[in-house]
């Protein structure tokens, strides 16, 4: 595929779309399959402006609205970048490090927590186990292609499995149970949203206050015991959910 050139826009100023709709759509696309690959720089406002024979105000709008995306990004003293597209993730009972994997992308991890503790009133509530004495807590980062997706917390029930940290880092959690010898067969889950803590900015490399995906989930093995509870935070700049919904009236 030959490299993507500014000269590609074409933009109809009869048109009823606006032109810097017409110029983010083009530079959006090229993004999306390839032509324009992670990392590459974007010529400044005032040459595209030249090129395009547009306005810079145009052209800002244009950016803009891809850096809204999540598609390009501003970097003081770089200039603009594209960068990696959204994981637009399906609602399935399977984990973000499979899901990653299956896009392509080599899921990176960061261990932040993996112990076993004494079970307090919230995991045994979540695990639906109440004789539960002790519980293995799990807190990782998720990243691909060196940049931070997601914040994973979980509660398993002791002795479900036990993974060094490696393990941890080089599969995925549903991958280990399965390996284990436990049947997944159905979870609940809810899907909802909030604002960036100063820990959460921090680990994902976000501003506090920035927009949050969250995800809760409790999976349940074919004997309809709770295999594990997970409360997830992702970025919502580089991550979505896909819900497919049929008609069965």
């Amino acid at each position: 595929m030959k490299p993507w050139a500014p000269g590609e826009i074409v933009v109809d100023p009869n048109g009823p779309e606006p032109l810097y709709s017409q110029v983010a759509r083009q530079i959006g696309a090229a993004i999306e399959d390839g032509r324009l690959p992670n990392g590459a720089r974007l010529d400044n406002e005032l040459d595209l402006a030249a090129r395009l024979h547009l306005s810079r105000p145009t052209i800002r709008q244009a950016i803009q609205s891809l850096v809204n995306q999540g598609l390009l990004v501003r970097k003081r003293g770089v200039g603009t970048q594209v960068v990696r597209t959204k994981v637009a993730r399906p609602l399935r009972l399977s984990s973000l490090f499979d899901d990653l994997s299956e896009l392509g992308d080599k899921p990176e991890s960061v261990v932040l927590v993996n112990q076993v503790e004494p079970a307090g009133d919230e995991a045994i509530e979540q695990l639906e186990t109440p004789g539960l004495t002790h519980v293995r807590r799990l807190k990782r980062v998720r990243s691909t292609g060196g940049e931070p997706l997601a914040i994973m917390n979980n509660y398993l029930p002791d002795g479900l499995i036990d993974p060094a940290d490696d393990e941890l880092r080089d599969k995925g959690l549903y991958q280990l149970l399965r390996s284990a010898g436990v049947r997944l067969h159905a979870a609940q889950q809810n899907v909802g949203a909030r604002q960036a803590t100063e820990e959460d900015a921090e680990l994902l490399d976000e501003k506090p206050g920035a927009a949050l995906l969250t995800m809760r989930r409790t999976t349940y093995d074919e004997s309809g015991k709770v295999v594990e509870y997970g409360w997830h935070v992702y970025r919502a700049s580089r991550y979505s959910f896909n819900l497919s919904l049929t008609n069965n009236v």
